[in-house]
């Protein structure tokens, strides 16, 4: 299998520059291609593309500093877009398991930025890693690479931070002991509960910077357009949201790492998120805790170390079940969180019951080895639950011959 290993790059004012091209000139790519695709009435073929927009564009006066850059992430910028299209259509037409795929869109400037080199563009010396009409770019090796890298992605996020992604070949491996299994209930108070009993709380970044964040927005938006200031201020806003995105993924990361360390198998509950975060009154705390985001990790490194990740339906009744003798009753409210069995006088705790109850199931959940889940509906009524591809390149995949990306950090 492929993963995905992201390191973070400091280069100085003089790589900066060079890099500030490279990402315009993919981005220009992009849109010059993009556009021409809304323009014809049938899709044009990559090759195609990129004579237009790469070969005879650098002929020309207001193109020609395409020359300055190197040619395979500009080539690679294409082919990315062929690939989005791909994904739209088989989206619509059904084939393509997982949420509705929207189609391309053109790229700003404020956004991620980001540019691909393959084998001939990018190279290792030592302790650097080298681009093509970049340089040696400084790098902090928080780890050793697994093999030799196949693609590197270079990244400039909105918060102005440098990310080096390499896409390494992996073969899986299978942990030693850890032969329980453990059932997970999630929650908003309470992020997870186990069967153990044990109660993990979520550090919620967004609820703990809400202030903060709202003062910085309110001082963006007095800021006119297009000046420095207003700039300055993006750019604080955007530190914020990378702060809180880490301190998530922090979290996420070492307790999923914790689950597959130390149980054979581990059942969480398919909950549909994408239907639970309509509900105004609930959305912001269900999208601070990333719900979708742990049982992806959870999946995702269940196949890499051979651990079982199952996935229990939805219309489980786990919290209405008696953990002790299987009584079920009545539908409960959700202020009542200690409740009595009728039938064999047991109190439960409502979410360590309802995680017993999710442990209990390992059977008859929708599993198969190595932790992929075969739900039907995972996500939605007519959409199938599928992991999801890597981030930064989640739409660069083929349908039917996408190649397993797992990012680890």
């Amino acid at each position: 299998m492929k993963a995905r290993y992201q390191y973070r790059v400091y280069p100085h004012p003089g790589q900066q520059t060079k890099l500030a091209r490279l990402f315009g000139c993919c981005r220009v790519v992009w849109n010059d291609a993009l556009a021409l695709c809304k323009q014809a009435e049938k899709l044009p073929k990559n090759s195609a593309l990129q004579k237009r927009c790469i070969t005879e564009a650098k002929q020309r006066l207001e193109r020609a500093w395409l020359a300055d850059v190197s040619n395979i992430p500009l080539q690679q910028s294409v082919a990315d877009l062929g690939v989005a299209f791909s994904n739209f259509f088989s989206s619509l037409k059904g084939k393509r398991k997982g949420k509705r795929v929207n189609p391309p869109r053109f790229k700003k400037r404020t956004g991620n930025q980001s540019a691909r080199f393959t084998r001939g563009g990018f190279s290792l010396k030592g302790s650097k890693v080298y681009l093509a009409k970049i340089g040696k770019l400084p790098i902090e090796w928080s780890r050793p690479l697994p093999s030799t890298p196949s693609s590197v992605t270079v990244i400039k996020d909105t918060s102005g931070r440098y990310f080096v992604s390499f896409v390494c070949e992996v073969e899986p491996q299978t942990l030693e002991g850890g032969d329980k299994s453990v059932g997970v209930d999630l929650g908003v108070t309470t992020f997870a509960t186990l069967s153990t009993g044990e109660k993990i709380d979520a550090p919620k970044p967004l609820k703990k910077r809400l202030k903060r964040l709202r003062k910085l927005q309110r001082n963006l938006s007095r800021k006119v357009k297009g000046s420095r200031r207003r700039e300055r201020a993006r750019k604080r806003v955007a530190k914020l949201h990378a702060r809180i995105r880490d301190t998530r993924t922090d979290f996420l990361h070492k307790l999923t790492t914790r689950l597959i360390r130390e149980n054979q198998a581990v059942l969480v509950e398919d909950l549909n998120v994408s239907g639970m975060v309509k509900n105004r009154k609930l959305s912001r705390a269900i999208s601070d805790l990333g719900w979708r985001q742990f049982r992806a990790l959870l999946e995702g490194k269940g196949i890499r170390y051979g651990r079982v990740v199952g996935v229990v339906n939805r219309w489980e009744p786990t919290s209405q079940i008696c953990s002790c003798c299987g009584e079920r009753g009545g539908k409960l409210d959700l202020s009542i969180r200690e409740w009595q069995c009728l039938r064999c006088g047991a109190t439960h705790d409502r979410d360590i019951n309802a995680a017993i109850n999710i442990a209990s199931r390992r059977a008859s959940a929708n599993k198969v080895a190595g932790g992929q889940s075969e739900t039907l509906n995972g996500r939605g009524g007519r959409h199938k639950t599928g992991l999801p591809a890597a981030s930064g390149e989640a739409s660069t995949c083929r349908d039917g011959q996408q190649e397993q990306l797992l990012l680890f950090s």
